[in-house]
Parts: structure tokens; C-alpha cells; sequence
């Protein structure tokens, strides 16, 4: 029996591991089996729906993110229940992804590959990870027969949510699987991404942005992709992509506000040079992400120095109590708390500084303390996900729109608080932070 099913459906969270436990109870109610295994409604709720187009197998919304998270969650608890929801999930992703046709890291199969590999891992189910091989083998092969001469080619859009995240993907698979072949196809789609004049310049189809907007952000924007080519400098040693991914991090600063130690960055330019985005997909928390991944392969102190600028600016905006436009009424891990929540763990992670799990910390309180458990249900999060429509709100429970997503950040920021009992949390193949949420000197 698992804890949430133990707990008094009355009683409030105490620490992000039972803020956590409470957020599994929410996802649990959306389960539903069928002769596969199991998927997960994106919102249970009956009094609206989802605050994204239904995804039953992503990363993004559906039961690969939510995989995920039941892995995580029985590794924090010990408990096998957990273990069970993962396995249901995976079977399911096991045998019907051969009926979807998008490729790509948040939204189609290289998610739900990522997650079957994680799986395979943790439960010790060899077909798991053959999936996830057969999974790597027709991306692969879907990029040689479009990109032809030019190399493996998925599509016209280098950032994290186009080819980027296909191609770090192919690197996890690489290593994981024990496939070279992933990781020469993930380096040649690199050199060609690594030719364009900026990286990362061709974001004029993102919705509700003026056709010549230039997003300077990690999901669909400059940083994403110099964050790629970063990581295929660390691979490789090739200087082409360091240069590449040097010039992406160029563009970012210029056109960052800086002011004394403390930098955040536009939305979008030229029309968006004041909106300000703390979150993960558009602001501080991804950009930062970019520059460490540069800090961790090049060396460069200038590097490190823009990530703790970017985290100082955070905490300057005066969140988690202050709302801004960039910091709204928003929970999840793709623009909201928990992606910060996630930064600020890697940080104290990587170098060791109390200021960075204590600001995580409250970020945390301030998160727990803003779930709802209204029937007992578990906790949810009621969030306006679109900025531009704060009417609109949901409570979802996929992984970067809801509640798992937040009981994932929740769970590494505990793992963050146990330097006697340190474990490896499920890291997404975009996030350059150790896997064992300790710096150095605790781990000692």
C-alpha cells in the first residue's frame, strides 16, 4: 500500500516528499486502464478542461512525464504501488507507440522514448528498453530519408521543441542504449544546425508572437539551441560547435537587461524587450540552464558568472510572494515555480551555496501552500497556464503542465535536503545539473 493511500485525505503537506505524495493522488484519480495498461486524463476535474491539447502519450501532458514521475516517487518511498503505476504507464507506451507520428522531445516519441528507457532501468524489463531501441532506430531512419546528403533532418526548427530536443534525446539514447550509431546521427544533424548565421533565429510560426519576433528563450528560443550545441561540444570536442554555441550565448546577453548583478531576459524582441519571464520555456530558469551547460564544458567563469546573474535577477523580482507579468498565476514546471524550483536545486547542486537550496526551499512553502485538496482527491494546481488568458484556469497532471511535473521538483528538492541518503533523481536529457542533487563537498 502506498502512503497516499494511507494518509488522511484531510491533512496538509509538512515537506515537499508529502506535498508530493498528495500530488500522486491527484494523477491516480485520472488513471485509466485498458487492455495496453494505463494512460492518464490531463484533468480529472469535472468543472473544466485541460489547459493543453491532449497529449495521452508526452512528455509535455501525458503518461511518459507521468511515468516519470511514479518512478521517482516510489524511489523516494520505497513503495512497490509506485512501481506498479510506473510499469502500468510504460506498458501501455510500450504498445501503442507505433500510433503516433510526432517525433520530438516534449510532444511525441522521443519523450515516450526517454521514458521507457528510464523505466527498463528502474523496473529491469529488457522490452522496455527494446522499445525505446526500436523508438531511436525509426528516428534515426525518419531523419536519413529527409535529410538526405544534407545528414538527418526532422524538421525546419533547431530549438529544444524541434529538432533540439530530438537530437539530445538521440545522445541520452546513445548512451544508455549502447548505440554509437544514435549518437553519429545526433552529431551530424548538430553540424548542420551549427552552420546557421545565429543559432536558433526561426521562431516566427509560435502562437500568439508577431511573425519577426526572436525569442531569446530555452523551449522554442536562441538559448535552447546554443544549449545543444553546447552539449554536443562536450560530446564531441568539435570547436565548431563551441563556437556556435557561443555565438547563441552572445545574442542572449546582448539583448538581456542587466542591471548590477542581475540579469533577466526579454520574451521575445524587438516588440517584448520588457516582459520578463522567470520559468523554464521563456525566461531565467532555461536560459540559465544554457549557460551553465557552457560553464560545465568550456570552463569559462564568464559563463557561471550569467547563470548566478540570471538566479539573482529571480530573486529580485520579489518571487515567489511578488506576481509579475513574467511570474503570474502559474504552478507548473514549463513556466512556473516548479521549473524554478528546479534551478535553483541544480544550482546548490553544482556549487554547493546554502543561498540556492534556501531560496528552493521557499519557493517550495510558497507552492505547497497554494495546492488545492478541496474532495480529498489530492493535490492540484490551479493555474492560468496561458498568460494571455487569466480567465482560463486549470489543474492538470501532466509533467510539464501539472501536478506531476511539481511533485518531480518537489521530489528532487527532498532529495536536495538528505546529503545521508543521496539517490539519482530522473534528470530530462535538457537540464545539465547532477543527477545526485548534492554538491561535491556533501557527497564527501
Amino acid at each position: 500500500m502506498s502512503l497516499d493511500e494511507i494518509r488522511a485525505a484531510t491533512a496538509r503537506a509538512d515537506s515537499p516528499l508529502t506535498a508530493a505524495i498528495l500530488a500522486a493522488r491527484w494523477v491516480r484519480s485520472a488513471g485509466a486502464d485498458d487492455e495496453h495498461g494505463r494512460w492518464w486524463r490531463a484533468n480529472p476535474d469535472s468543472r473544466g478542461a485541460s489547459a493543453v491539447t491532449p497529449e495521452p502519450w508526452s512528455l509535455y501532458s501525458g503518461a511518459a512525464g507521468i511515468v516519470l514521475f511514479f518512478l521517482e516517487l516510489a524511489a523516494a518511498t520505497g513503495h512497490e504501488a509506485y512501481l506498479e503505476d510506473a510499469r502500468a504507464g510504460a506498458r501501455r507506451l510500450a504498445a501503442t507507440w507505433r500510433e503516433q507520428d510526432d517525433l520530438t522531445l516534449y510532444h511525441g516519441l522521443t519523450g515516450v522514448m526517454v521514458a521507457l528507457m528510464e523505466a527498463g532501468w528502474a523496473l529491469g524489463d529488457g522490452n522496455f528498453e527494446a522499445e525505446a531501441a526500436a523508438i531511436a532506430d525509426l528516428i534515426v531512419r525518419r531523419g536519413r530519408e529527409a535529410g538526405g546528403d544534407e545528414g538527418p533532418q526532422w524538421s525546419r526548427d533547431p530549438a529544444q521543441r524541434g529538432e533540439g530536443g530530438i537530437i539530445l534525446g538521440l545522445l541520452r539514447a546513445a548512451t544508455h542504449l549502447g548505440v554509437p550509431a544514435y549518437e553519429e546521427a545526433a552529431v551530424e544533424a548538430g553540424l548542420r544546425i551549427a552552420r546557421l548565421p545565429v543559432p536558433g533565429h526561426r521562431f516566427g510560426d509560435c502562437a500568439d508572437l508577431p511573425v519577426d519576433a526572436v525569442t531569446p528563450g530555452f523551449l522554442a528560443g536562441t538559448s535552447g539551441t546554443a544549449f545543444l550545441l553546447a552539449r554536443l561540444y562536450g560530446v564531441t570536442g568539435v570547436d565548431r560547435f563551441l563556437q556556435a554555441a557561443r555565438s547563441g550565448a552572445a545574442f542572449v546577453r546582448e539583448v538581456s537587461l542587466v542591471t548590477g548583478a542581475c540579469a533577466v531576459v526579454p520574451h521575445h524582441v524587438p516588440h517584448a524587450r520588457s516582459l520578463h519571464y522567470l520559468g523554464f520555456c521563456s525566461g531565467s530558469a532555461g536560459v540559465a540552464r544554457m549557460f551553465y551547460e557552457l560553464y560545465r564544458v568550456g570552463g569559462d567563469p564568464a559563463d557561471l558568472e550569467w547563470v548566478l546573474r540570471l538566479a539573482k535577477g529571480i530573486v529580485r523580482s520579489g518571487a515567489p510572494r511578488r506576481r509579475t507579468e513574467g511570474y503570474w498565476n502559474v504552478a507548473c514546471q514549463c513556466c512556473g515555480a516548479a521549473g524554478v524550483i528546479e534551478l535553483f536545486v541544480g544550482l546548490w547542486a553544482a556549487t554547493g551555496d546554502q543561498a540556492h537550496l534556501d531560496y528552493a526551499r521557499a519557493l517550495a512553502a510558497d507552492l505547497i501552500g497554494r495546492a488545492t485538496d478541496h474532495n480529498g482527491q489530492g493535490y492540484r494546481w490551479y493555474q492560468a497556464y496561458r498568460r494571455l488568458r487569466p480567465g482560463e484556469v486549470t489543474a492538470d497532471t501532466g509533467y510539464m503542465v501539472g501536478a506531476a511535473g511539481i511533485g518531480s521538483a518537489l521530489l528532487h528538492l527532498h532529495a536536495a535536503g538528505r546529503p545521508g541518503d543521496p539517490r539519482r533523481v530522473v534528470l530530462l536529457p535538457d537540464n545539465p545539473f547532477p543527477a545526485i542533487p548534492l554538491p561535491p563537498s556533501a557527497v564527501r
